[in-house]
């Protein structure tokens, strides 16, 4: 039987500063250009960036997940844990896939820029599914990082 709990870190070393990076990841072009063009996710209008001041612990809002920015696949109900602007967040969340996933991104300045840390764990809402989400998770997020290497410059750590 699968594990009830799924979970990995992806980290990349990027050569800009901590607060050009934090600026660009916590807007919802951002992330969309991180998920492109295999994704794109929702988002209120006016609501373009992760406020530093948002609620926690309360659902902000609802995103739906799209495939190739059209056939929706998935929802993310986003919900701040914490917010330490330009430092990271992490959000617990709940999807229609998974009936929990957590994402805690980080932010260490260094000499050279910042080491920008993904991790992740969810807990499919059926266990069964649990290796494809995680293969797929996996691959979606060495492809974010692909992408914020390729924006910002750097190497995978």
């Amino acid at each position: 039987m699968p594990p009830r709990e799924w979970s990995f870190v992806v980290g990349s070393s990027l050569d800009s500063p901590a607060d050009t990076v934090w600026s660009r990841v916590t807007t919802m072009q951002g992330v969309n250009e991180e998920l492109a063009p295999i994704f794109r996710m929702t988002h209120p209008r006016g609501l373009d960036r992760l406020p530093d001041d948002a609620p926690l612990g309360v659902k902000l809002f609802r995103s739906w997940v799209l495939l190739f920015g059209i056939l929706p696949l998935d929802y993310d109900d986003l919900t701040l844990i914490r917010i330490d602007p330009e430092r990271g967040f992490h959000e617990r969340s709940q999807m229609l896939t998974c009936r929990r996933w957590e994402h805690v991104r980080t932010l260490e300045p260094v000499s050279t820029g910042t080491i920008l840390t993904d991790q992740i764990s969810f807990e499919p809402r059926v266990s069964v599914a649990g290796p494809v989400l995680f293969g797929v998770t996996r691959r979606l997020f060495a492809h974010r990082h692909r992408r914020l290497r390729k924006r910002f410059g750097g190497r995978l750590v």
